[in-house]
């Protein structure tokens, strides 16, 4: 079977420029100058968008006790 519309080379290749990858985002935190991904709860601090999300010392205090057992 013959292809009755074939795209041509600059047609393919307009399409395919999208196909890029882009790196990831990190924002760095004005008060604590750490590093998170964006959109999601710095581990660090536990806070998102200037508001505590995560209480840091009690996951950690639990991991603890975890790994005590």
């Amino acid at each position: 079977m013959v292809i009755r519309m074939r795209h041509t080379r600059a047609h393919t290749k307009n399409r395919r420029s999208h196909h890029a990858l882009v790196a990831n985002t990190i924002n760095v935190d004005d008060k604590t100058k750490t590093s998170s991904l964006r959109h999601r709860v710095n581990m660090e601090t536990g806070m998102y968008r200037g508001k505590q999300i995560i209480d840091v010392v009690k996951k950690v205090a639990k991991k603890a006790k975890k790994s005590v057992k």
